[in-house]
C-alpha cells in the first residue's frame, strides 16, 4: 500500500459558489507524483467525509472525475461512498486508488468506522489519496482540534479519535489559513493546538505540501512545520523534500 497524504489536493475552484472541475495541484511536484503512482485505468473509489450531504457530494464527484481527465490521470472508473450506498465499500478489493475526502473530522472518522475500513484495508494493495480530514484520519491516534463553533469549549468533544492507522503522523492542514486563526473566542493555535501538542507530535502543513508514504518510508514536500510540546519549529521548505523519522 502507498499513501500521499495532502493538506489540499485540488480538482475544482468555487466559481459565483458553484464547484468548478480544475485541475489537481501542482506545489511542490504533488500532481507529478500522483502520475508517478497512480495505476493504468485506475479504478477509484472516493469516500466522503460529510456521509449525508448528497449534493455535495455529488458535486465533488463529479469535480473529481473530471479533475483526474484534465490532470492525465488514466481513470476506468470513480465511484462514490456516502450513506446512499455505504455498501459499496466491500468492493474496496476491486479498487486500485481509495480517495479519502476533506471535511469535519469526527463526522468522517465515524463514518470510516461505520465501514469498517480499516480491517477492509488490511489487503489493500493500490494507492490511498487523502487530503485535509481524509489526511488526519489516516493517524493512529487521529488528533481531532476543534474546527467548528463550540468544539472549543465543549468538555465532552473528543480531540484523540482511533484512526485508519496508516501512519503514526498527525497531520495539521491548511496551516498557512488557520495560524493566526480563531475558534470560540480562543486563538487556534496559541490557546488550542499547542497546549494539545503537549507529549503529542503535529506535522503542520500549508496547501500545496504533502507526505509520501511507501512501506516503511515516509517522505515529506513543500513547507511544513513540526508541532510538538508546545513549541513550532520549521520542517522543510517549499520545492523541498525532507525524510520524516518521527
Amino acid at each position: 500500500m502507498k499513501a500521499i497524504l495532502t493538506s489540499a489536493l485540488g480538482g475544482y475552484i468555487k466559481a459565483n459558489g458553484t464547484r468548478v472541475p480544475s485541475t489537481l495541484l501542482k506545489a511542490n511536484g504533488l500532481l507529478e507524483t500522483l502520475r508517478q503512482n497512480w495505476p493504468d485505468r485506475a479504478r477509484v473509489l472516493i469516500i466522503f467525509a460529510s456521509p449525508g450531504a448528497f449534493e455535495k457530494n455529488d458535486s465533488i464527484h463529479f469535480c473529481l472525475k473530471e479533475a483526474f481527465a484534465l490532470s492525465g490521470l488514466s481513470v476506468l472508473s470513480v465511484e462514490a461512498c456516502d450513506d446512499r450506498n455505504p455498501d459499496i465499500v466491500e468492493r474496496i478489493g476491486e479498487m486500485d486508488v481509495l480517495v479519502l475526502t476533506g471535511g469535519h473530522v469526527p463526522t468522517q472518522n465515524l463514518f470510516l468506522k461505520k465501514l469498517r475500513l480499516r480491517e477492509r484495508l488490511a489487503g489493500f494493495k493500490g494507492l490511498i489519496v487523502a487530503w485535509s480530514a481524509g489526511a488526519m484520519n489516516c493517524a493512529e491516534a487521529v488528533y481531532a482540534g476543534p474546527e467548528l463553533e463550540g468544539e472549543a469549549v465543549d468538555p465532552l468533544y473528543q480531540r484523540w479519535l482511533d484512526g485508519l492507522g496508516i501512519t503514526k503522523i498527525n497531520i495539521f492542514p491548511h496551516y498557512q489559513a488557520l495560524r493566526d486563526s480563531a475558534l470560540d473566542g480562543l486563538r487556534l493555535m496559541e490557546d488550542i493546538t499547542l497546549p494539545d501538542s503537549m507529549g503529542h507530535t503535529f506535522v503542520a502543513l500549508n496547501d500545496g505540501s504533502y507526505v509520501v508514504i511507501d512501506g516503511g518510508s515516509e517522505t515529506l514536500y513543500g513547507e511544513a512545520y513540526l508541532i510538538k510540546d508546545g513549541e513550532i519549529h520549521q520542517l522543510c521548505e517549499d520545492n523541498a523534500s525532507v525524510s520524516l523519522n518521527l
